[in-house]
Formats: structure tokens, sequence, C-alpha cells
């Protein structure tokens, strides 16, 4: 048995063993220590359902309150309305095509505890891998396949050697690319720079660096800021190279999700690099999960709207909430509260003495977001294109899609969606909404709904159609769905209620603890400083085990604490990180660091 995987054994032995069996297996254990006692989740999504997924299970009383009618956050799916019909299901929209990398760890914890019928390990079982990417280009360039498979026949423990990553490194770029080499060269040397600088280095220097000055981008050619630059931030995580700090893209971006995830270490088993679910991401994990919580005596106060949280003497006193539509104010109370709203709305209803009891949560006002939302197109052919991901690199709207039905090996697209007629959804997502598209000329915010999608679909038509080749044709296209969280699009004033945390430089510096001052009050969500530091799914559950650890101890509970992983650290470059640490308090660069 590894390290990693001490301290959850039991839960997931039970989850996987028997649904609700083990879950009343786990409850008479842990109930004793939070007998009576009561958590008030603010926030139904991803860092929401965990939190209370764990204290559920540890004896609380847990009542969920959510702004929507439904569960799941950005992570969610939607129904299109007036789609199914003769007995289907309505055609599948969501917010945007969800992932799950390899190394995601603290996540799939939650998946195996969360019972699937015929699942040994729950809704873990209904992960997909993809087994390549495509790096498509517009006007006929050619394009780059990259497989997404593990090295065949990686180093033993101990034998990694900065010149074999470099190695690995350029063989990746080379493949296929029209970089020249010392292009190539210089960006395998950045890497190591990265992947050798102690955490002190990072957390300062490269904190405070962008990726774009970084990789020196300015400087290099046109295909070179499209593939390192752009390709690797803005088509990902909706944040630019230009300001993107390096500490987060070179730590999760290329050494979690891309180098060690080739190397097959520190992943979830035996995971691959991408992961997608099996069916819409309500049906095959989120519906599942809030059955399995209300199993375990959660409740959820669904369209609730949190105005404040309350503040007196020292202590969180309740929480002013109302109709999601207006209708009467009422308050709620707890014992403990948790705050699992993400930080654009979170921040919203910390007042002026909540904010004096703990100034960390005043520098959640510095936390950036952006628009990354998402556009369904529904095909009446089956057009998979490639067994994983797209990225458009090129596109001006770094647009990024994939084809789904090819991993819904579960489902018959067509004779359980829609009418009948669509037999695949190509799920696309748009990055960039503030440079002008290609059809209008115009900015993705400026314009209407129905030419953003026009606009998308011709970027996506112009990265995959060539002479050779027609990949989309608009006959084929039946429909499409765009999450209805954006408004007012073509007007003054568009708005996005739900937009995404971006990382430029400094913003570590601002991110709060799930521990807060104030006793009874704790923080949940993508924001909250964690190891994976990323405004991902992974980090949200990562958050909400801190913030339940944090209330356990604030408890003095004897029960079992959330079990937390952190993202993979090489031996192999443990020694580099202590030269560098030396090196860094001297004032001077990384070995590797040649300017």
């Amino acid at each position: 048995m590894t390290t990693a995987r001490q301290g959850t054994t039991r839960r997931r032995f039970l989850a996987g063993a028997g649904g609700a069996v083990g879950a009343l297996a786990i409850r008479p254990a842990t109930a004793a220590a939070a007998a009576g006692k009561e958590v008030a989740v603010l926030g139904g999504g991803v860092s929401g359902l965990s939190a209370a997924h764990e204290l559920a299970e540890r004896g609380y009383a847990v009542t969920v309150y959510e702004y929507y009618d439904v569960l799941g956050g950005k992570a969610r799916s939607m129904d299109v309305p007036g789609t199914g019909t003769d007995g289907r299901k309505p055609l599948p929209g969501e917010h945007g095509f969800r992932f799950f990398p390899g190394f995601y760890r603290n996540l799939p914890d939650t998946m195996r505890r969360i019972p699937f019928p015929g699942n040994a390990n729950g809704v873990h079982d209904n992960l997909r891998s993809g087994t390549e990417a495509l790096f498509a280009r517009e006007d006929g360039r050619p394009d780059l396949h990259f497989p997404l498979r593990r090295v065949t026949t990686p180093p033993a423990p101990g034998d990694i050697t900065t010149s074999w990553i470099r190695d690995q490194i350029l063989s990746v770029i080379d493949t296929g690319t029209r970089l020249p080499a010392y292009e190539a060269a210089y960006y395998a040397d950045r890497l190591l720079v990265h992947l050798t600088s102690c955490d002190a280095r990072r957390e300062d220097q490269w904190e405070k660096t962008s990726w774009w000055e970084f990789i020196r981008a300015e400087q290099m050619s046109e295909e070179y800021r499209t593939l390192l630059g752009i390709g690797q931030t803005r088509n990902l995580v909706a944040t630019r190279a230009e300001v993107a700090s390096t500490r987060t893209v070179g730590r999760v971006i290329i050494e979690a999700l891309l180098l060690w995830g080739l190397l097959g270490r520190g992943m979830d088993g035996d995971a691959d690099i991408d992961r997608v679910l099996n069916a819409p991401t309500s049906e095959a994990w989120i519906d599942p999960w809030a059955a399995h919580l209300r199993s375990l005596g959660v409740k959820f106060v669904l369209g609730t709207e949190v105005r404040e949280v309350l503040y007196q003497s020292g202590r969180v006193t309740g929480v002013r909430v109302g109709a999601r539509d207006g209708g009467q104010e009422r308050t709620v109370t707890a014992d403990h509260y948790v705050s699992a709203m993400p930080v654009e709305h979170a921040r919203r209803t910390w007042g002026a003495a909540l904010r004096a009891a703990d100034p960390q949560l005043s520098k959640c006002d510095a936390l950036q977001t952006d628009w990354m939302t998402g556009v369904q197109f529904y095909l009446r052919t089956p057009t998979p294109v490639v067994h994983g991901h797209i990225n458009c690199v090129d596109s001006p709207w770094s647009v990024t899609g994939i084809g789904q039905a090819q991993f819904w090996d579960v489902r018959n697209f067509s004779q359980d969606y829609g009418d009948g007629n669509a037999h695949d959804c190509l799920s696309a997502i748009v990055s960039e909404w503030d440079k002008p598209g290609i059809v209008y000329g115009k900015k993705a915010r400026e314009c209407t709904r129905e030419e953003i999608v026009e606009e998308c679909w011709a970027q996506l038509k112009d990265a995959l159609n060539d002479a050779d080749k027609t990949t989309l044709t608009d006959a084929d296209r039946l429909g499409w769905f765009m999450d209805p969280a954006v408004t007012g699009l073509g007007g003054p004033d568009p708005q996005n209620r739900e937009p995404l945390l971006i990382h430029p430089t400094g913003t570590l510096y601002n991110r709060p603890s799930a521990r807060t001052a104030v006793p009874n009050f704790f923080l949940a969500g993508d924001y909250i400083r964690t190891d994976v530091d990323l405004a991902t799914m992974e980090g949200a559950n990562e958050s909400a085990r801190r913030a339940v650890n944090a209330l356990l101890d604030t408890d003095g509970s004897a029960t079992e604490r959330c079990r937390i992983w952190e993202l993979y650290r090489p031996p192999e470059m443990e020694p580099l990180k202590r030269v560098d640490e030396l090196r860094y308090r001297l004032g001077l660069p990384n070995t590797f660091d040649l300017g």
C-alpha cells in the first residue's frame, strides 16, 4: 500500500462494497463527535458538495444552500429546453466540457466514494481516457497530433536526470512543430529552471514573473508564442500568458499535467493523462452524488441566494438568505458555516465587521476572474475528429473542443437524446473574449449570442477543415446551446454569472486559507490557497477537505481528518532544489538560468 492511499482505504472500500450499506457503516463510528452539530454550507458546486460529503460522513447535520435549482455549479450539465421527444431526454448542454487530468487525486478519491449501480469504484468508474490531443491550425496549416501515452520505458525511481528530462521535452517539441532548434532548446532549459527552483524562489521570483516573460516569448517566433505561450495557458485555464504567474503555469500545467503525467508519476493510480466522463456530467456524477448525500442526511435548499454572512462578538451568528427571484428574506443559523461559493459571489456577502475580523477576506477583492464559456453544437453525423481534446491554437478566440459521443459508451446519442436526429455533440469553449473574430471583426463581448455561435463555429471550421478534408459542414449542424449564465450580449453591459478565477502574477498572495480568524467560519472554493493552486475541480475539492479539517480542529474532534494529496514532488529534483535554496538566499540565479 502506498503512502498516498493511507487514511481513506476504509471509506473507499465501504463505498465500493455496497452503496448505502457502506455509508451507514461509516456514520456510527463518527457520529458521536459531531452529535447535534449543524453546518450550513453556502453553495452547491464541487467545493460545497465535497465539504458536505466529508462532514456528513463524520456525523454532522449538513444543510447546503444553493442559488440555482440544481446542484453542481459550473460542473453540472443542463437540459436544452424543448429538445427531447418520444421519451428521449433533452439534448445535454453545459457551461463547458469537464475533464479530469490524471494528476487529480483528491477529487477521484471522492468519486470512488459515490455509489453508482454496477460500478465497484462508484462514479470513478464512469471516467474514460482520451488517447490523443489535436493542436489544430487555421488556413490549412499542418495540424499537430500528440498521443497521450505514458513513456513506455520510464527510468527507474532515482534515475531521472536533468539531461534525460531535457531530451524528453525536446522530443515532444520536435514532433511536428516548426520551432527553430535554438528556440526549442531555450524552452527546454527554461523548464529545467522551474523544475529545479526551490519553493522560496517559486513563491517570490516566479510568482511575480509572467509566463510570457519567463519563456521570453516576445523575443521568439510566432510559432513559439502560439504553441508554448498562448496554447498552454489561455486555451487551458482562461488566463493570458502575458500576465499568468510562472509559478502556477510551470508547476501545474507543465509539471503535473504534462511532464509527470507522461511519466506516470504522481497520478491517480494507473490513470491516463486526460479523462472525461462517459455520459453528461450530471447523469454520470452530480446526480448520483446528490442522491448519496441525501442518503447521508444532507439537506438541500435550492433556489436560494446568500446575501450576507452575519458577524457579531467574534462569531458568525447567521446567514441572511432569500429566494433567488426575490421574496422575503430570512436568517438561517448553524454551529458552523462553510462559504463554498465562487469568490466573485462570496466576497459580496462579507460585511465590514466580518472583514475586519479577518483581513485575508478583504484581500480576496484583488482576485480576478475572466470568461471561459462553452457552446455545444449538435451534429447529424458522429464527428469525433480526434480521440481527445481539440486545441485551435491560433484561433483568435482561443477555441477548444471535444467530440463527446465517442466517450459516451453507455449511451446511444441519437436514441437517448433530442429528437433522434442528432448523433453527436461537439462541445467547444471560448476562452478569449477580448480579441476580434474572423467573421464579424468584433470581440466576443461585443457580439450577440447568435454572433458568438456563428463566430465560434467559423473558427472551428477554419481549424478543422482544409483542402484535403472537410470535417465540419453547415448542413451537418442541427442546433446549438450556450450557457445561459451569460446575459446582455450585444448590449452595452454584458454579464457572466459564472466566470473563472484566473492567475495573474501575485495572485498567490491574495488567496485566503480555508481557516479564517473567525472560529466558526470556513472557506472552500477554487480560489482558496491549496497545493494544486489552480482554478480546477481538484482545487475546489482539496479546499473543501482543508475547510473540514479546520472545522474538526476547532471542534477538538478525534475523528479521522480528510486525507489531502499534494502535487507530486520528484525525489530526483530535491537535491537540486536544496542547492537552489542556498543560491536564492545568496541572491544568485538558478543554476540552469542562463538569462
